[in-house]
């Protein structure tokens, strides 16, 4: 009997309210990738349950889990801990299935530091322009201006890690931006090397979104 073939791991990270996770989940259903499920210290927003978006947990149970080496990755983003559970993913990879994380820069950096055995794709999402980003963060905020401009403020430090990816991406239109990304994982996971796609398109890009005021 052939030995089953491990899954492999893909990563897409983005400044928040860039679409990664809206990415992440017409991924997982298009392509039936597993979704790596975090913990989060983070209070539940509207339209998020239990168990489906997150594992919401307290401060003491996430700190906790980190003492007792439970995590792939973990971080602090805006004042919350975010984590997945190793446990969790591995097998997954190992039982053949492919896992898709939503996490940011600071987790994909532990995960590629773990120099697993397993195959990792990386992808990094960009917005359009600052107000397209603000707009959104609004709108997934409920119209609290004071979270959007929190998340506005950490967006050049964010930005700035797109170099560290294997692809990036920009999301002007979320149908095409999800095509762009499978065409990338599907040759990707055919290839030992790293794919080389136009970076000065992304790079120029960048430049914009940090010295533009909109």
């Amino acid at each position: 009997m052939a030995e089953k073939k491990a899954g492999v791991i893909v990563i897409l990270s983005s400044p928040s309210g860039a679409g990664k996770t809206t990415l992440v989940k017409k991924i997982s259903l298009r392509k039936k990738y597993k979704i790596s499920i975090s913990h989060t210290t983070r209070k539940p927003r509207a339209n998020e349950k239990n168990g489906r978006d997150y594992f919401f947990v307290n401060k003491k149970k996430f700190l906790k889990l980190i003492k007792n080496n439970k995590f792939l990755e973990y971080a602090k983003v805006f004042k919350n801990y975010y984590g997945s559970l190793k446990e969790t993913v591995i097998q997954n990879l190992v039982n053949g299935e492919n896992v898709i994380f939503d996490i940011d820069w600071q987790g994909t950096e532990q995960i590629k530091k773990k120099k697993l055995k397993f195959k990792i794709i990386t992808i990094f999402i960009l917005p359009p322009s600052k107000k397209e980003l603000f707009k959104r963060l609004l709108k997934r905020e409920q119209k609290d201006k004071k979270i959007a401009k929190e998340r506005m403020k950490q967006f050049k430090k964010d930005v700035t890690h797109w170099i560290n990816y294997d692809f990036a991406v920009i999301n002007d239109d979320v149908e095409k931006c999800y095509k762009l990304i499978n065409n990338f994982i599907n040759l990707q996971k055919k290839s030992n090397l790293k794919l080389k796609y136009n970076k000065k398109i992304i790079k120029d890009h960048v430049d914009y979104l940090i010295n533009s005021n909109s």
